[in-house]
C-alpha cells in the first residue's frame, strides 16, 4: 500500500520531538513526510525543509500557508503532525482538522484551558482523526499491564502510585528546549506537571482503567525565578475507591527519565520502569514476585502485537513512539474506507488531552489552596 502522506507543523533545525516524530513515523515504513511549516520564522521553515529534502514548493512559512495549500491539492497530506511547543498546538491542529486532514499533536494538548475548549469543538466538528502522543502508552509491556489489570490479575484496585523524576532543569539554563519550557507564555501555567506530569498520569489511567476524581496537590518552584513549577507532589483519588499518589519533579540529580509506575490491587501487583522497558514485575500476593518480559515466556499478545524484535533485543523510547504512529496509520487506512479500527481503544485522543488540561489547572488550584482536595 501507498505511503501516507505526512506533513509536519515545528520541528525545525535543532528541534528534539520534531526528530522524535520523524522517526516514529518511518520505523514501520507507513508514513512519507512531503510537505512542512518547520519554524515560526518563514526562512528558517525552508532552510529547514532544504534540510530534510522536502520539494521546496512544499516547505511552508506558516501553517496557514501550508493548510491552505496541501488542502487544494489531490496529493496533499493526508495527516500532519504538530510538534511546536504548547501554545502552538490548537491553532495548527485546528486549521487542519477544518480541512478533512488528520492530527497527530505532541502533549499536553494546548498550553490553555481556553485553547484546549477551542480544540476539542473542532475535533467534535471534524470527521478527521486527532491523536495525541502520549507515547509510552506504546510501550509492549505497558499494554500488557494495561491488559492484565483488564483481565482482573490484580483483583480490585486499591492503590496506584506513579512518579517521573528528571534531573535536567536543577539548575536555570538557557537551552533552547529548557527556555520554552519554562516561559508561561509558551508552556502554559504548568511547568513540570505539564511536560512529564501528564504522562504520568496518563500512563497510571491507561494501564488501571480508572479516572482520577480527585487531587491534592503540592507544587514548586524550586530553582530561583522560574515562574512555573519544577517538581510537584500529589495524593489521588480515582473512581472505584482506589488511592494514588503522582510526584513529578525535573529537578531531582541522578534521574534522567525516571518513569515508574506501581499498581496493586486485592490479588496481585505490578510494577514498571521506563528505564527498563522490557520487563514487567508481577506478583500474586502470596506468591513469589515474577519477571516477565518482551518477548519472552508469559508476555501476552498485547505486548507481541506492539513489538518489533525477539526477546532480548532491547526495544524502548523510539519504538514506543513508533507504535503511536503504527496504530495512527492503522486508523487512517481504515478511515479511508470508512470505518473505524479498533486500534484507536488504544490511541490517546482529545480525550486523553482534555484530561491532562484538567489535571494541570486542578494541580494549580490545589497548590494556591495549601494541597486542599479538589476535583478535576
Amino acid at each position: 500500500m501507498s505511503r501516507i502522506r505526512l506533513g509536519m507543523v515545528g520541528g525545525g533545525k535543532d528541534a528534539f520531538i520534531g526528530a522524535v516524530h520523524r522517526i516514529a513515523s518511518r520505523i514501520d515504513g507507513e508514513f512519507e513526510l512531503v510537505a512542512g511549516a518547520l519554524s515560526s520564522t518563514p526562512e528558517r521553515a525552508r532552510d529547514s525543509g532544504v534540510a530534510l529534502g522536502l520539494d521546496p514548493d512544499r516547505s511552508y512559512g506558516s501553517f496557514e500557508e501550508m493548510a491552505e495549500a496541501e488542502a487544494a491539492r489531490e496529493d496533499g497530506v493526508e495527516a500532519v503532525a504538530i510538534v511546536t511547543p504548547n501554545h502552538m498546538h490548537a491553532a495548527p491542529a485546528i486549521a487542519f482538522l477544518k480541512r478533512g486532514i488528520h492530527v497527530i499533536c505532541d502533549k499536553p494538548l494546548t498550553a490553555t484551558m481556553e485553547q484546549a475548549e477551542e480544540l476539542a469543538a473542532a475535533v467534535a466538528g471534524s470527521e478527521a482523526l486527532f491523536i495525541l502522543t502520549h507515547n509510552y502508552t506504546g510501550y509492549p509491556m505497558v499494554r500488557q499491564a494495561r491488559e492484565m489489570v483488564a483481565r482482573g490479575d490484580l483483583g480490585t484496585l486499591r492503590v496506584v502510585q506513579v512518579e517521573y523524576a528528571q534531573d535536567w532543569l536543577t539548575e536555570a539554563s538557557e537551552s533552547k528546549q529548557a527556555e520554552w519550557r519554562t516561559d508561561p507564555a509558551r508552556t502554559g501555567a504548568g511547568g513540570s506537571i505539564g511536560d512529564i506530569g501528564t504522562h504520568a498520569l496518563n500512563l497510571a489511567c491507561f494501564v488501571t482503567g480508572l479516572t482520577l476524581d480527585a487531587l491534592a496537590a503540592d507544587l514548586q518552584s524550586f530553582v530561583p525565578g522560574r515562574p512555573v513549577d519544577d517538581n510537584a507532589n500529589m495524593l489521588l483519588r480515582f473512581g472505584g475507591g482506589a488511592r494514588g499518589m503522582l510526584w513529578c519533579s525535573q529537578v531531582a540529580p541522578g534521574n534522567e527519565n525516571a518513569l515508574r509506575l506501581r499498581v496493586y490491587g486485592e490479588t496481585g501487583g505490578l510494577e514498571w520502569a521506563q528505564e527498563e522497558p522490557n520487563h514487567l514485575w508481577y506478583t500474586p500476593f502470596g506468591e513469589a514476585k515474577r519477571l516477565l518480559t518482551r518477548g519472552g515466556a508469559g508476555a501476552s499478545a498485547a505486548a507481541a502485537a506492539a513489538s518489533r524484535t525477539p526477546g532480548g533485543h532491547p526495544e524502548g523510547y523510539l519504538e514506543g513512539f513508533a507504535n503511536i504512529y503504527l496504530g495512527a496509520a492503522q486508523a487512517i487506512r481504515a478511515a479511508r474506507d470508512g470505518s473505524r479500527a479498533e486500534v484507536l481503544d488504544l490511541l490517546p485522543g482529545i480525550d486523553a488531552g482534555m484530561t491532562g488540561m484538567r489535571f494541570i489547572a486542578a494541580a494549580i488550584r490545589s497548590s494556591k489552596a495549601n494541597a486542599a482536595w479538589v476535583e478535576p
